[in-house]
């Protein structure tokens, strides 16, 4: 970690253990692509991670004894960005927590690039897939950068200890999601969306080719929603990462994702592009809501109107 290392005088950096003498590994970056902020920015990134397939077969998902979902299968398509969308409690949130590792299915498998998650080491399975909760939290008193520092915590290893790499990706992660300038600030200081962005840094400096996002515009504006989507989306589309988030607002899923599966009440409704998906019978069957759906004349994509409020449920 970037907090656990001290800069000396002569610019070598050591283990901030008194003593210790363990010089910090000095390499040559090689982080010639990155995160699309970063590209635009003339700065270094990461290199990007091959894209890498993500999907679930017969999954049972409960807690304790009440079933979620039963017999749920997904399809998550390498180097996509793909949005899980519903009505609230349909499972969204539940099936992303299966594919991340936090659920265990009670039957059924989720798979990786083809191999069952469930026979890879932790390491292994963060230097794959990373994962953005919906209410994280962070440890008293740490700066920002020292948090977005932690997303390279599965690249170390006993051999391999912080270099100029794993700051120039930690750089690029605080530049892509607009929180440079608040580098040194405890996270305790910021607001709410201050503290989701430099969250979603931490996720970006893991670097893995599978990231997982949950709410990921929970406590911002609406300008700050459209910043962290269309960074989301350039993940997907310009760094070909496989990106899963869940979102409410089904008119930024039509915008921002090129995939989506549409889910109600533990299962899936329908699955495809979101010209495909969309329509006011999806909308009405998965959302009990009428509805007109448009093309939108700035982006192309399905635009849903409202006609009234939810359709009653009572006969």
């Amino acid at each position: 970690m970037a907090s656990e290392t001290a800069t000396e005088r002569d610019g070598t950096e050591r283990d901030g253990t008194e003593g210790s003498g363990t010089e910090r590994v000095e390499t040559e970056p090689v982080v010639t692509d990155g995160f699309p902020a970063a590209r635009s920015a003339g700065k270094p990134g990461p290199a990007v991670p091959q894209p890498l397939s993500l999907s679930a077969h017969e999954l049972t998902l409960a807690y304790g004894s009440r079933t979620v979902s039963s017999g749920l299968d997904l399809e998550i398509p390498a180097g996509k960005v793909t949005a899980l969308v519903g009505p609230n409690a349909c499972g969204k949130s539940t099936a992303l927590r299966a594919l991340a590792r936090l659920l265990k299915p009670q039957t059924g498998a989720v798979h990786l690039d083809g191999t069952d998650v469930s026979t890879l080491s932790p390491r292994e399975f963060a230097l794959k897939l990373g994962l953005l909760p919906q209410t994280p939290t962070a440890p008293d008193g740490i700066t920002v950068r020292d948090l977005a520092s932690r997303g390279r915590t599965p690249h170390q290893r006993w051999w391999r200890q912080w270099s100029r790499d794993d700051d120039a990706v930690v750089d690029a992660a605080l530049e892509a999601t607009g929180t440079t300038a608040l580098a040194d600030r405890r996270i305790e200081e910021l607001s709410g969306g201050q503290r989701q962005r430099v969250w979603i840094a931490m996720a970006l400096a893991q670097n893995a080719p599978v990231l997982l996002l949950d709410e990921p515009t929970t406590y911002l504006d609406l300008a700050y929603q459209v910043d962290v989507l269309e960074l989301v989306a350039d993940l997907g589309r310009t760094d070909a990462r496989t990106v899963v988030m869940v979102l409410h607002e089904l008119n930024h899923a039509c915008r921002y994702a090129d995939h989506l599966i549409a889910m109600r009440d533990g299962a899936v409704v329908a699955a495809g592009p979101p010209a495909e998906v969309v329509t006011a019978e999806l909308v009405e069957e998965v959302f009990q809501l009428r509805s007109k759906v448009i093309e939108c004349p700035v982006a192309g994509v399905p635009l849903v109107v409202p006609l009234g409020g939810r359709r009653s449920t009572v006969a």
